[in-house]
């Protein structure tokens, strides 16, 4: 679930495509733009069994956070965040970008750019740090037994 107008969307679409028949896993686009759609598409996907969300990071995500976090809980869907922070606001589970080691990275070229570097000679620099995030208490409410080898390979479990 993502907004369509961010080309991270059709990003994650692809990549999840393409993961998804080894696994045995269905596929649903679910394009948002307001939080209308977004209660309309978690109402509607709710009503699907063994269904789960893979939320895309986009701003109308970032912006409704509590709404989908809410939704997700009142409609007992698990959902996979992009950020630690929709886990420490209740939500199940991330897996993204270590925001931390993002910003490690951009102090690093600050202080070379004050060092007297061109920003045009950098490097561009991607993400190399993921971290997982699992909030034990929501997938108790939500009625799901995280198994104890992905609780051991997370890098924080909420309680």
């Amino acid at each position: 679930m993502g907004n369509p107008k961010n080309i991270i969307f059709n990003y994650f679409l692809r990549n999840a495509q393409s993961a998804a028949p080894p696994l045995g896993l269905e596929i649903v686009p679910t394009p948002i733009e307001n939080a209308e759609e977004i209660e309309q598409s978690i109402t509607a996907f709710s009503r699907s069994p063994n269904g789960g969300l893979l939320i895309v990071p986009d701003q109308t995500i970032f912006v409704h956070r509590d709404l989908v976090i809410k939704l997700t809980a009142t409609r007992h869907l698990a959902a996979v965040y992009p950020l630690r922070s929709f886990v420490t606001a209740g939500g199940l589970m991330s897996y993204g970008v270590d925001v931390n080691n993002i910003f490690e990275l951009a102090a690093a070229y600050v202080d070379r750019i004050l060092r007297g570097e061109k920003p045009a000679n950098l490097p561009v620099q991607a993400p190399t740090k993921y971290q997982t995030v699992i909030n034990v208490k929501t997938a108790k409410t939500l009625g799901i037994e995280i198994p104890a080898s992905l609780l051991v390979r997370a890098d924080e479990v909420i309680e």
